[in-house]
């Protein structure tokens, strides 16, 4: 495990050192998750694999209002 400190900037900005983003293969423009746990806080680099199961839920879900026989009363106001 990789441990450096960073100073925060008063934008409240960080600069992850170039070792560790070298390590994870993060490059600008890549987006990274932060959560907070207690008084920690973690980041995980994002991958489209991350967030799979929930947009084939969520696309689920969009198809079942968009095709709501229901609505379609509307088409014709």
């Amino acid at each position: 495990m990789d441990t450096k400190i960073i100073k925060v900037t008063d934008k409240g900005q960080i600069s992850l050192p170039v070792a560790m983003r070298d390590s994870l293969r993060i490059v600008q423009g890549d987006e990274l998750i932060i959560t907070r746990s207690d008084d920690s806080l973690v980041l995980k680099k994002v991958k489209k694999e991350d967030f799979s199961d929930l947009l084939k839920h969520s696309e689920k879900v969009a198809r079942k209002l968009w095709d709501n026989k229901e609505d379609e009363v509307w088409n014709n106001v």
